[in-house]
């Protein structure tokens, strides 16, 4: 028997992990997103469709521990400092997003539909909640998390996490069922969570800390990543204890360790499971996809998801453009968080045992959040150009001669570097870049930035360059070259250019184009690294300079063949070799 149970486990994991890695692929090669494939491969593989694997309620217990690890890896992102910057956007957003969607959610199912009015508060609070599990990774991938609009998202979503717990008191208190009747009341839950909260709080200062102190002094890395699904596990299951969030236990349990210096340890430990987990959430979520209510009543179902999505999208953008963000912002917002979320299925479920709502009610529900789910990535692609904002000035105040020294084109990590060190030593510049979030980002750190395309001479001329003295090409990638070069060395001849070259076939690839000063871009910081690898290791100040400079002479030799040879391939017997170690001084 224990074998057979085995054998059925494996082949289920085989038939999952096959699937989703199929659909997943080719979800991401139709530039659809990861999610709608793992929502797609599950409901292929479910039992409404080839039934392939057994039940998902059990697999999707086991995957939500994926929901549990992504709070976890966020709660290491937001250290406690900043988790109290945010507590405006959290209590201020984040309520008003949770109580609006919830009584306009709550008031169009009583009055379009005939559920009673008991049953509307139960389907509509759990339907004003979004999917933290689809919307961070999201905003993760994209890069936007740690950005303004990425925190004003999060807070909601952490908002919407701490109202799990009013939301379940309120159903409990709606409850038509007996054996309902003897739950604790609303207050004592509300000061339970509180208690809870602050006391993992004091755990992961006095008890966790010095654990990991501990780990760290050993150096063993096994025991770091025992050691972190252990913090992890424990909080959660110390929530679920309570009766409270696991994800909110899991998320606190990750700010007590945000400002350690393991959290980037932590983080990376922890991914891989993170990923792994995650994915086999929205798998099992494909696979609880009630087709059969769906293909029964398949316009109330779109209907209601189209409902659901339009008032979502409506109130969020709303409460945006109150809270001062532009229209375009405030789309992207509501857009973004306006799908039904993954404890909607918890609740609906709750709700059925407490009598409010049928066990086919709340299938159709289901499938209602999960049809929701699957239109974001399309709905995010779809309004993409909507929402992108128009290269003209009327949107973006392009570049204009204001008599600046200098201009630098591209103001990302490597642009920010040169122009600040210019501008410390009172040296007038001009930025340019096209990447609107990043001019906005800028802008609240008092740097102006033109926006525009800086390899166009037009744009270069009105941006001043016959009069600037220097212009610094910091774009990322490869997009200078020597055609762009030629053109700018015949418009302004008397400006010296400077380039960050990607690599060293962007070197090659220069060799004949007009500039005064090229750079590799991880050039220097290498050398730097190499310089401290070797202090670490004892070598004397003397044998780490010649070091450098064997290193730098061979590598200039090389390059120097390559330019002359147009390939990079040329000159591989000067690479530096082991065994090839340079003699001396004094040996």
């Amino acid at each position: 028997m224990e074998h057979e149970a085995a054998t059925h486990f494996l082949r289920d994991g085989v038939i999952m992990l096959g699937f989703a890695l199929g659909f997943v692929l080719l979800f991401r090669r139709l530039g659809l997103g990861a999610t709608l494939g793992y929502l797609v491969a599950g409901a292929v593989i479910g039992p409404q469709v080839l039934a392939l694997t057994g039940e998902a309620e059990g697999k999707i217990a086991i995957a939500e521990l994926g929901i549990v690890l992504l709070l976890f890896v966020v709660g290491l992102e937001l250290a406690p400092q900043r988790l109290w910057r945010m507590k405006k956007e959290i209590l201020g957003l984040g309520f008003a997003q949770v109580m609006l969607c919830g009584l306009a959610l709550t008031g169009a199912i009583g009055l379009l539909t005939g559920f009673s009015w008991p049953a509307a508060i139960a389907l509509g609070l759990p339907l004003a909640l979004s999917s933290t599990a689809q919307v961070l990774p999201m905003l993760q991938s994209a890069g936007r998390l740690r950005t303004p609009f990425g925190e004003r998202a999060f807070s909601i979503l952490l908002f919407q996490d701490l109202s799990i717990i009013p939301m379940i008191t309120v159903v409990a208190a709606l409850s038509r069922n007996p054996a309902d009747q003897g739950g604790p009341p609303g207050w004592q839950l509300a000061a339970t969570t509180v208690a809870a909260i602050v006391g993992l709080l004091l755990a992961g200062r006095f008890l966790i800390r010095p654990l990991f102190r501990l780990i760290g002094r050993f150096g063993e890395r096994e025991m770091f990543i025992v050691a972190a699904l252990f913090t992890v596990m424990a909080s959660a299951a110390t929530m679920e204890l309570l009766g409270l969030s696991t994800a909110l236990g899991a998320f606190i349990a990750g700010v007590m360790l945000a400002d350690t210096p393991y959290r980037h340890e932590l983080e990376t430990d922890v991914e891989p499971f993170r990923s792994i987990l995650l994915g086999l959430f929205f798998l099992a979520v494909g696979m609880m996809l009630d087709l059969q209510a769906i293909a029964e009543r398949p316009v109330f179902v779109l209907v209601a998801a189209i409902g659901l999505i339009a008032i979502k999208a409506a109130v969020i953008g709303g409460i945006g453009m109150v809270m001062g963000m532009g229209w375009r912002g405030s789309l992207a917002l509501g857009l973004l968080l306006s799908q039904g979320g993954e404890f909607g299925f918890v609740m609906f479920a709750q709700a059925q045992q407490g009598m409010l709502i049928e066990p086919e009610a709340a299938s159709l529900f289901g499938a209602v959040v999960t049809l929701s789910m699957a239109s974001t990535p399309f709905l995010m692609m779809l309004t993409a150009p909507l929402r992108r904002a128009p290269e003209s000035s009327e949107r973006r105040e392009g570049p204009r001669s204001d008599g600046a020294a200098a201009l630098v084109v591209g103001y990302g990590r490597f642009g920010q570097t040169v122009a600040q060190i210019m501008i410390a030593s009172d040296i007038s510049v001009t930025l340019i870049d096209t990447d609107t979030d990043m001019i906005d980002v800028a802008g609240e750190f008092g740097s102006k930035v033109y926006f525009g395309d800086g390899t166009r001479i037009d744009l270069l001329r009105q941006a001043g360059a016959a009069e600037a003295a220097v212009i610094c090409f910091c774009m990322d990638g490869q997009q200078v070259n020597k055609e762009l070069l030629d053109a700018v060395q015949e418009a302004f001849p008397s400006a010296k250019v400077f380039v960050r070259a990607y690599d060293r076939r962007t070197l090659i690839d220069l060799r004949d184009a007009p500039h005064d000063y090229a750079i590799r871009e991880v050039m220097e910081s290498a050398v730097a690294m190499g310089r401290s690898a070797l202090e670490a290791l004892g070598d004397s100040q003397q044998d780490i300079d010649e070091a450098e400079d064997h290193y730098r002479k061979t590598d200039a030799e090389r390059l120097d063949v390559q330019r002359e040879a147009g390939d990079y391939r040329a000159a591989r017997e000067m690479v530096i070799r082991q065994g090839e170690r340079p003699k001396r001084a004094g040996s």
